[in-house]
């Protein structure tokens, strides 16, 4: 049998428990994982200060996959450090926004960046805390898009009518050239550079580490998580995944409030 070097985790719906803390078995199996040798990656669709803040929390020191693959941090020292990012050029970003809002009138966006977010007023109008892990006045808000002072690395964009999942199927469908699009189960559809996800980030650490493909096990949820679960040597999902994701597990763990990834984890390490 393989040994598995590392294993990449999705965060909501997966390694956070439904009210999105890590639980204290969680914090424990990952720090003996780390000490067993086992590097433990998190995976997200989240930026830079959340997944700061979530580290804080439970003294993960590892590397993170944010932004669906378009940022990767360092967390080894206990601040975020970024170490990659992969920006959308401003020509693609302007024309995958006005193709969206000609497939969906009364669409609006916000453009995220490395470590700013810059929401249209109609977008923030329609967030609460959960969706970004920003409060209103930590927003930039601008009536025309692009304006970001730095690289764009992932787009957002929600219907005040329109569900995120059928904004979804229809922007996947028309096809949005220049973006890659997908879907964390956030109330918003979101944009990267084209072909830009967690998989590419996973496989662009792997290979400077050495690791090959069979030595990673990758856990996740939700669709932004196809790839790098179709990518890795072993996939795995928490019980509470959609089920297209769940027909791509080679294991179904336990849910994420009962410790799946901490179970998991903790069978490597013994």
């Amino acid at each position: 049998m393989t040994r598995i070097r590392l294993v990449a985790s999705d965060l909501d719906g997966t390694l956070l428990r439904s009210d999105r803390t890590v639980a204290p078995r969680t914090a424990r199996a990952m720090a003996a994982a780390r000490d067993a040798g086992i590097e433990v990656v998190w995976a997200t669709a989240r930026a830079r200060h959340s997944v700061d803040t979530l580290a804080r929390s439970c003294g993960f020191r590892g590397e993170a996959i944010c932004a669906n693959g378009a940022v990767t941090l360092d967390l080894a020292d206990g601040t975020p450090e970024i170490t990659g990012t992969v920006s959308i050029e401003v020509a693609e970003a302007l024309a995958a926004m006005e193709r969206v809002r000609t497939l969906v009138p009364g669409v609006v966006f916000a453009n995220v960046g490395p470590t700013t977010f810059v929401a249209e007023p109609e977008y923030a109008a329609l967030c609460d805390y959960a969706d970004h892990h920003r409060t209103l006045d930590e927003m930039i808000l601008e009536e025309q898009l692009p304006r970001m002072g730095e690289p764009m690395v992932k787009i957002v964009a929600r219907h005040p009518e329109v569900p995120s999942h059928e904004l979804y199927r229809l922007a996947v469908a028309a096809g949005i050239d220049g973006v890659e699009l997908t879907h964390s189960g956030a109330p918003y559809v979101e944009m990267a550079a084209s072909g830009v996800s967690k998989a590419s980030a996973l496989a662009r650490l792997c290979a400077a580490r050495g690791i090959a493909v069979e030595e990673v096990a990758v856990i996740g949820d939700a669709v932004n998580d196809i790839p790098m679960l179709m990518w890795a040597g072993t996939a795995l999902c928490p019980q509470n995944a959609l089920p297209e994701v769940l027909a791509l597990a080679d294991r179904v763990l336990p849910s994420n409030d009962d410790d799946g990834v901490a179970r998991y984890l903790e069978e490597l390490v013994a």
